[in-house]
């Protein structure tokens, strides 16, 4: 008789114990690393809409970045929450323009924490642009240092554990200068995107140095195939050098007769 009764007891201990070591499991551990700097860009000329980003993380372009033709672009980041990239897609699908969407995204933030750890709403940082080239950004207070946005005339720029106070505004001026090859030609936007990624490393950059990037261009209809809306969707997840790569993707695509940007001629 004293048999099942001990087996009853081993079998209740471990379902009592199992729960708890699942949730010392998820709770475990520091929290996953942050630290970007992205750019929004808009070409008036043609109405395209174009963001990029890089960070010394894997997989950078997995939720940083997210950009629909007709509607705009997003980039969350730092102490981030992903939910406000389709967040604020849908707050400019409903009209908001940038800075009021950032203000909704802010005061419905609940500041949940991170499994179980802190993970603080004033250390978001957000930009937002409409269809028309107007923008918004947000850097949190406790936002990872160096830290900081800059705009111009139709990008904005933001970054966080920099390397340099100066990389937002850096990243401006390589966009914003670079709309016209040395020949005068119009450049694609997306390389005036890797151009700003470029100026943004060289004004120093992610802190810690350099893994992934990730670029997104979007325009009604102007995708390969038919009711396509992105014209590029490019990541390079893990590389010693990502900007470079992303720069040898780009310009691999607007080659002649690679009919990966059919409405981008040169």
């Amino acid at each position: 008789m004293r048999r099942p009764f001990r087996f009853v007891n081993l079998v209740g201990a471990l379902i009592a114990v199992l729960p708890l070591s699942a949730s010392a499991r998820q709770a475990a551990g520091p929290p996953p690393e942050t630290g970007t700097f992205s750019i929004l860009g808009f070409d008036p000329d043609t109405g395209e809409i174009g963001a990029a980003v890089q960070s010394r993380v894997f997989s950078v372009g997995n939720g940083v970045i997210l950009a629909e033709a007709g509607v705009g672009a997003v980039a969350t980041q730092a102490i981030v929450d992903v939910g406000y990239g389709p967040k604020g897609m849908a707050l400019l699908r409903q009209g908001l323009a940038p800075k009021d969407v950032i203000r909704r995204l802010l005061d419905e933030d609940t500041d949940p924490g991170y499994r179980g750890q802190k993970w603080q709403k004033a250390g978001r940082q957000v930009a937002v642009m409409n269809a028309k080239g107007e923008m918004a950004a947000y850097t949190g207070p406790e936002a990872p240092i160096e830290r900081g946005d800059s705009q111009g005339p139709h990008s904005t720029a933001q970054g966080n554990t920099l390397g340099g106070k100066d990389v937002p505004a850096a990243m401006v001026d390589g966009f914003e200068k670079n709309a016209l090859t040395a020949t005068g030609a119009k450049n694609h936007i997306s390389l005036r995107l890797v151009a700003a990624l470029e100026a943004g490393q060289a004004a120093g950059g992610d802190s810690r140095g350099q893994q992934s990037a990730a670029l997104i261009v979007v325009k009604k209809d102007c995708g390969v195939w038919l009711h396509n809306d992105v014209e590029l969707r490019l990541q390079v997840d893990d590389n010693p050098e990502p900007i470079k790569e992303l720069r040898r993707l780009v310009e691999k695509a607007l080659a002649p007769r690679s009919g990966q940007a059919p409405c981008f001629a040169r």
